[in-house]
């Protein structure tokens, strides 16, 4: 059965080191956000970094996971000092699970004040896509599919909660989610 793939970006409006309540605020949040969703049921992984993640992303062991990337348009610091983004890349059961933990409790909480964190864009922040059983999707794989969404607009390949696909490649939706929301998947 395939698993969907989630990945997030977001340029933060200062770097992750920066000394300032909200940066701290953002960065200390992280902790009780993962605990949270993982252990929500239709979760299944999230990428972690090998041995205690010493260092910037861009250096770090990601495992299968792959060499940590993002999206052209990232143009800020690469470094400890500098680094500004906050990336994510998970899998789930499907769309369901997914939404229902995006959108409740601490998580839900954090979506409320990204604008006090994040910078807003004109990028997408987050894409799915669907993986076979037993695939590990990478970083790559997450910048690709969310520039080719960026670019070409929602598909089977790279798409949204609101214009959704199913493994087969069919439109979906899922009740309470998207444009006709009455609809049950």
């Amino acid at each position: 059965m395939p698993h969907l793939a989630l990945y997030t970006f977001g340029v933060l409006k200062a770097p992750l080191a920066d000394p300032a309540p909200l940066a701290r605020e953002f960065y200390d949040s992280g902790a009780s956000v993962y605990r949270q969703i993982s252990q929500h049921p239709g979760y299944l992984a999230h990428a972690e970094a090998a041995e205690g993640g010493r260092g910037s992303h861009f250096d770090l062991d990601w495992g299968a996971w792959g060499e940590f990337a993002v999206p052209a348009w990232y143009g800020k610091g690469r470094t400890v000092e500098t680094i500004a983004l906050a990336a994510t890349l998970s899998l789930w059961t499907d769309l369901r699970p997914a939404f229902d933990a995006i959108y409740t409790g601490v998580h839900r909480e954090a979506l409320n004040r990204r604008y006090d964190w994040f910078e807003r864009a004109a990028h997408p922040n987050y894409v799915f896509w669907w993986v076979s059983d037993g695939v590990t999707p990478t970083w790559q794989d997450g910048v690709s599919t969310l520039e080719r969404l960026h670019d070409h607009g929602p598909a089977p390949h790279a798409f949204t909660f609101h214009h959704a696909f199913a493994p087969d490649g069919t439109p979906t939706r899922t009740k309470g989610i998207g444009p006709k929301s009455d609809q049950a998947r």
